[in-house]
């Protein structure tokens, strides 16, 4: 038996992976099952270029519980270590041997390990750690290198048969969870899900069926638990998966989701390395920022689901994966490191998901159409936070009108700039957030001639003053805006039925009946048609308490403020009003018209709600 001390910098390197090296203790399983893929591929790369002759049967990983021994067990049937590798690999803290083999065969790409401190961080959570290994070469011997969590180890000869490495921790006291069979579990779903070589934990329980015709039997058989896909969708080609395929590899991805809308298989081999495939779910015109959806991983194997470094962040809405070794990461594979790469790659992922909408559009209006209430989100997101999504994708941005008809900005300038351009020649384009709320008030408008957008997604506030930054020559107005009916129309503007001082009478009738504070009266002369009464807000004050609201009330509130306007060509104004000769029936009249104008804007509540449905009622008494 020998001893010795391995080499590291310092006496404290345990104490530094134990504690801050990892930000989380479950990593360690993450970092022993790669370094056993790494000698599984290790071996499979030597067969393949003839340097290992025969069959090396059988390279599936084991995860094993030994509850009662306080052991889990973690094996391989690699490349394995000889008593020199041993003494290289495992005492010198730092040195990688996936590195050094990287060296050597340059072309096999699919070594994982890139850290020599992977293997310790299974100090973290072991007293003690055993490896027992055996080389692939001819003639070699077993080797066990045994660490009790300080520079001190022994090694010594076994008798160990099969070609291979078993590292054997004895859990601590402190991290006993990693002998429970669930929570084991759970961390290879995490992180193990897609590795490249199978990897077992225990077995399960199958049905199969045996005999045939009327002598068929079902049976339950023991078989083994294999954990892992290991050739993922994303590493297929594209001309070899079938919409099923992506949409059986959405569902593994996310169990019981909704189908997703469509997808983007990410393939591209310079100048740098990335696969994936990124899927647009359903998110039913609700920003839902469900982010942490994207996985990424590198060569197979799970790193992060925070990927705000390299997916721009309206990406972040998408679900799917990501997977490039040409990912910088820190020495723990727990941060994104920022550098050139990383920035081509964001570029690259923006580009991708344009050109896919711009397909969609092109091959499929229709369809695009039908999608864009969910697609509309990620697109209009993009659009704001993003200067070169902004510039491809504002040609494919949609916009509905309240009649269900779809546009682009440039079409829909040009159906309604003739008659919606103000003073000012910009070109005014109404909408509505509430299409039942603001019902009397789009009938006006359309009445007039006008048409009406449909804006109702929390973002699009954002999203119109983004436009209106952006083109300059379009405005944006709500349909209930006081600005509505200062367009210049086509033709000129209506005049009123009643002369000054008729106006001037039915004004002061009006501002005794409109006591709310806030409230501020005007005449309109516009279509007989139109309500006699409406309730109309200044678009500014409205958009100041709007931006305030989403901002969590933090600048002091704005007075609330609305304008009464009455309608002085409407029959019931122009005639009945000015012709009732009792005043106080003339002010019950102005009185009901204004609350029936607050009650098509649910602005009439409480006690004010119930006297005028009690009024109501006397009337039809």
């Amino acid at each position: 038996m020998q001893k010795g001390n391995i080499s590291v910098q310092t006496e404290n390197i345990f104490p530094i992976i134990k504690k801050f090296l990892y930000s989380d203790h479950e990593i360690f399983l993450r970092e022993l099952i790669s370094n056993a893929v790494d000698a599984t591929t290790k071996l499979r790369a030597l067969v393949s270029r003839g340097e290992v002759k025969g069959d090396i049967g059988d390279t599936t990983i084991e995860v094993i519980i030994e509850e009662d021994n306080k052991k889990l067990i973690i094996r391989d049937k690699g490349i394995g270590m000889t008593e020199e590798e041993v003494k290289k690999y495992l005492n010198q803290v730092a040195f990688s041997s996936a590195q050094e083999f990287l060296e050597k065969y340059k072309e096999e790409s699919a070594i994982i390990g890139n850290f020599g401190l992977g293997f310790y961080s299974s100090f973290m959570v072991a007293d003690k750690v055993e490896v027992v290994s055996r080389s692939y070469q001819e003639g070699a011997k077993g080797v066990t290198w045994v660490c009790e969590g300080d520079p001190e180890y022994t090694l010594a000869e076994n008798d160990k048969e099969e070609r291979g490495t078993d590292v054997i921790l004895y859990i601590n006291e402190e991290n006993k969870e990693f002998l429970q069979k669930h929570r084991i579990e759970q961390l290879l779903s995490k992180y193990c899900k897609f590795l490249p070589v199978s990897i077992k934990f225990g077995t399960k329980t199958e049905q199969v069926t045996e005999g045939e015709g009327e002598e068929a039997k079902e049976k339950e058989v023991e078989v083994d638990n294999i954990i892992n896909n290991t050739n993922p969708a994303w590493c297929k080609q594209p001309t070899d998966l079938t919409d099923e395929d992506y949409q059986a590899f959405y569902q593994e991805l996310y169990p019981f989701s909704a189908p997703p809308l469509f997808w983007i298989h990410l393939n591209i081999d310079f100048p740098f390395h990335l696969g994936g495939i990124l899927y647009f779910p359903k998110l039913n015109n609700n920003f839902e920022l469900q982010k942490n959806k994207i996985q990424l991983y590198s060569n197979q194997v799970y790193v992060t689901d925070d990927v705000k470094e390299i997916v721009p962040e309206f990406l972040t809405l998408l679900h799917g994966v990501i997977d490039s070794p040409d990912i910088p990461l820190n020495v723990s594979r727990s941060y994104l490191q920022a550098d050139s790469n990383v920035r081509k790659i964001t570029g690259y992922i923006t580009k991708k998901v344009a050109d896919k909408l711009s397909e969609l559009y092109k091959k499929d209006k229709e369809g695009y159409e039908s999608k864009w209430k969910d697609i509309g989100v990620f697109v209009k997101y993009g659009l704001i936070s993003d200067e070169k999504f902004y510039e491809r994708a504002l040609p494919i941005t949609l916009f509905k009108n309240v009649d269900g008809q779809h546009f682009t900005i440039e079409d829909y300038k040009e159906k309604v700039k003739g008659n919606q351009t103000d003073k000012h020649d910009k070109v005014v384009l109404l909408y509505t957030n509430s299409p039942d709320s603001h019902d009397s008030f789009i009938q006006s408008a359309k009445a007039e001639g006008y048409d009406i957008l449909l804006m109702d997604n929390v973002i699009d506030n954002h999203f119109m003053q983004q436009l209106e930054y952006k083109m300059q020559n379009i405005t944006f107005v709500r349909v209930d805006s006081d600005t509505v009916d200062n367009l210049v129309q086509k033709d000129e503007k209506k005049e009123s039925v009643l002369n000054e001082e008729q106006q001037k009478t039915v004004k002061e009738v009006f501002e005794k009946a409109v006591t709310d504070e806030g409230g501020s009266v005007m005449l309109k002369a516009l279509s007989p048609e139109s309500q006699p009464v409406t309730i109309t807000r200044p678009e500014f004050l409205r958009r100041m308490k709007e931006m305030q609201a989403m901002q969590g009330n933090q600048f002091g509130g704005f007075p609330d403020s609305f304008n009464v306007v009455v309608n002085s060509n409407h029959p019931l104004v122009a005639g009945k009003l000015l012709e009732e000769k009792d005043e106080s029936a003339r002010a019950e009249m102005a009185e009901y018209l204004y609350k029936l104008a607050l009650l098509d804007q649910g602005m009439l509540k409480g006690s004010n709600l119930t006297a005028f449905i009690n009024k109501s009622l006397a009337f039809l008494k």
